[in-house]
């Protein structure tokens, strides 16, 4: 059974799940196999799960009968997941919840940070994790997110000494990623199923569906969850597209009489505020604002 107390605690933040570490893994060389679950809906939690096991052991593990956890149903995750757990005398597993309100809010930042670069963080933060708590990992093999030789690459850059492979599918083909896959789907059905909400509201599973944006149920617990004002309760991805074209179509509008003010100003000729604001350079000229720099973006007079 999966304890996930730590999580339920405060949905609104991320909480990392781990089963103990026998001395083996850190004895041995270990292979570590990295996939998510919950990508794609516009709620609840998405979850990155990594399980690793000695080398010597593969011949052994691939005989468990792993598979990507696509194409089991939840009964058999769940036993799956209940075997390996049985056998922590030879794998280890952890799992990273990533909350939707940090997913939002991470998407949604001035600066550019997509879901690839937080999915690309997460994998990165959990292999650290598992060498930090002393598993002896020489091999990685990771279900890819965006380019895979560019993911590659990254990978191995930042760890030079494990034999790192990236590729498509991955949880169909290596053993290790299916078992990873098992983890964090299982992970994200407990999370998911029964989800207890902040706000007072009391709903089952069956009364919002998949998550997923083409889900019926789905649609129409956004529709009737959202307020016109406060927006959506904390289960909802607000920075998504499904969500946001919702705010934008039936929430009130906003408007900031400062705004207003420093408009009219403006069109009088007169000095604003946000004026004294900006950044000027050693000769005291205004210089262009972070969000171009940040970027690298130039002016184009040709093409």
């Amino acid at each position: 059974m999966l304890n996930q107390s730590k999580y339920e605690n405060n949905r609104s933040k991320n909480c990392l799940l781990e089963s103990p570490i026998c001395e083996r893994l850190q004895a041995e060389p270990c292979w570590l196999g990295i996939d998510e679950a919950g990508r794609g809906p516009v709620l609840g939690p998405m979850v990155y799960g990594i399980c690793f096991s000695p080398l010597a052991d593969k011949d052994k593990f691939s005989k468990m009968k792993f598979a990507d956890s696509k194409t089991l149903t939840e009964e058999q995750r769940d036993n799956v997941f209940g075997t390996m757990n049985e056998s922590l005398d030879m794998l280890g597993w952890m799992v990273e919840i990533l909350s939707p309100v940090y997913i939002s809010t991470s998407m949604l930042r001035r600066e550019k940070y997509n879901l690839n670069a937080l999915s690309h963080d997460c994998a990165i933060g959990l292999i650290n994790t598992a060498l930090e708590r002393g598993v002896n990992v020489t091999e990685v093999y990771v279900d890819t997110v965006g380019d895979p030789v560019k993911y590659q690459a990254k990978l191995k850059e930042l760890f030079p000494s494990i034999d790192v492979t990236v590729a498509k599918k991955a949880d169909s083909l290596y053993p290790i990623v299916s078992a990873a896959s098992i983890c964090a789907k299982v992970s994200r059905d407990h999370a998911v199923k029964n989800w207890e909400f902040m706000e007072g509201i009391i709903l089952k599973e069956s009364d919002y569906g998949s998550g997923y944006p083409g889900d019926p149920k789905t649609k129409k617990f956004l529709e009737n969850s959202f307020d016109k004002v406060f927006g959506f309760p904390s289960f909802v991805r607000f920075s998504w597209s499904t969500a946001s074209l919702i705010i934008e179509k039936n929430g009130v509008a906003v408007k900031w009489e400062d705004d207003e003010d420093e408009a009219d100003a403006a069109s009088q000729g007169n000095t604003v505020l946000s004026q004294y604001f900006k950044s000027k350079d050693d000769k005291g000229e205004q210089t262009r604002h972070r969000f171009f720099t940040h970027r690298q973006l130039n002016h184009v007079t040709s093409f």
